[in-house]
């Protein structure tokens, strides 16, 4: 198991901002290989690695953040076939944070045959923030543990089709 990191950094409130995992080097279709994703950190911090949410945050809001493995243009319900993993982080003027609208971290577990598969070569990172304090960011660090499993071709087969199916 491996872990890939990608950092998203909001900075302008209620505007989706993107990033981009690369997966080319560990998906091949020529030998059926696909990603196995197992788990999916999301690590939420403000305009600085040492400065606290509420701080960029200013007033009561919310983070979202979303891993998809076709790209959507935007936050997608969480019914959405090409949804891995999610995460949303409300902060209440009282200086409460609260996930409870979405757990985080998203666990598949760590078994031969647990996790989600990807055979794209990309996975997309959709992140918003609902509102942001005058020159504040905010950043959402996305760890991704995965694996490298090979595939049978009727396997492989079932989740490109359904993958393909999931963008229409």
């Amino acid at each position: 198991m491996f872990t890939l990191t990608e950092r998203v950094t909001i900075s302008a409130a209620t505007t989706d901002t993107f990033a981009t995992i690369d997966l080319g080097s560990y998906v091949d279709v020529g030998d059926r290989q696909a990603l196995q994703v197992h788990s999916v950190d999301f690590i939420f911090q403000g305009t600085t690695a040492d400065e606290r949410v509420p701080i960029s945050l200013g007033a009561n809001g919310m983070v979202q953040c979303q891993v998809t493995d076709l790209n959507r243009g935007g936050l997608v319900f969480c019914d959405d076939r090409a949804l891995v993993a999610s995460a949303a982080l409300d902060y209440l003027g009282n200086g409460g944070l609260n996930m409870e609208t979405d757990m985080y971290p998203d666990n598949y577990g760590k078994g031969s045959d647990d996790g989600r598969y990807v055979v794209n070569d990309q996975l997309y990172l959709t992140a918003r923030s609902s509102i942001l304090d005058s020159n504040k960011s905010v950043n959402v660090t996305v760890r991704v543990n995965a694996s490298i499993v090979s595939l049978t071709a009727k396997d492989f087969m079932a989740i490109a089709i359904q993958s393909t199916a999931a963008d229409n």
